[in-house]
């Protein structure tokens, strides 16, 4: 199978990561669907062979950098390519920083931060030596500005935007493309399954829900034709245009929207 592309897709059972690993497919792409829930992997792998794709499903910690290590290294040696990387699993975690414990940001940042980097780490080497490959970290809009009330989140995927964009300019020598992918509301399980710090989770998801979705299938279209551009960031374009005015044009009715999201989300606070 050495002349067939393939991808990994980590969190790729649910949400961004089942639609990318479907969208992948349809591309020919043979996906390894990477996540550390077996029944939801097993059953994204019948979703895209039901649509003609090829695809199976590995159990992976992403916090276990040996264990992602050896995921990637067998599949590399199996089909003797690595096409791409996506460092898709993660957690949301909502609360003030006055409320966060210490095991609070150690276990939002092995799975946010240090997957990506167990993940970057592992492919990373191998797609040097082959000359080619891309590598797909994804982070959020929250990575590209502040995020009041979900700081913990938020500085998992600025650091996750750091790394990628960096890593984008010293991967060029090599034939090696890395790109950060930014959405916004996109409508998956990860809101429902978020962790709320001291507060209201079911006034949190309310409030979620207020806002205007992107189907998951939506994002991967948009992720997948700027990995084919090689953009160092993939966010919906409407919205990154937006943050980029009220950063810099109107820096004053930016700091009011922040405080607005400070006020909203403190009506949720349990004491």
């Amino acid at each position: 199978m050495q002349n067939v592309q393939v991808g990994i897709v980590t969190g790729g059972a649910s949400g961004i990561g089942k639609a990318i690993g479907k969208a992948l497919a349809r591309k020919g792409v043979y996906v390894v669907v990477a996540d550390l829930n077996a029944a939801e992997g097993e059953e994204a792998v019948k979703d895209i062979a039901a649509e003609g794709g090829r695809a199976r499903y590995e159990r992976v910690d992403v916090a276990d950098a040996a264990g992602v290590s050896g995921l990637v290294q067998g599949i590399y040696e199996e089909f003797g390519r690595l096409d791409y990387m996506f460092n898709n699993a993660g957690i949301t975690m909502y609360g003030e920083l006055q409320d966060m414990t210490l095991a609070h940001w150690h276990r939002i940042v092995k799975i946010n931060l240090m997957g990506v980097i167990h993940g970057t780490q592992a492919a990373y080497p191998i797609m040097i030596k082959q000359g080619f490959g891309h590598i797909a970290n994804t982070a959020s809009a929250t990575g590209l500005g502040p995020s009041p009330t979900a700081s913990a989140y938020a500085t998992t995927k600025h650091a996750v935007v750091g790394l990628t964009t960096s890593l984008h300019y010293e991967a060029e020598d090599f034939g090696v493309k890395v790109s950060a992918l930014c959405p916004a509301f996109v409508d998956t399980p990860i809101f429902e399954k978020g962790e709320a710090v001291n507060l209201d989770k079911t006034v949190i998801n309310e409030q979620m829900k207020k806002q205007k979705m992107m189907s998951p299938e939506q994002f991967a279209d948009i992720a997948l034709k700027g990995l084919e551009r090689n953009e160092p960031i993939i966010c919906p374009m409407p919205l990154r245009r937006t943050m980029d005015i009220f950063f810099i044009l109107f820096p004053g009715m930016h700091r009011k929207l922040m405080r607005m999201v400070c006020k909203a989300a403190r009506r949720a606070r349990l004491k």
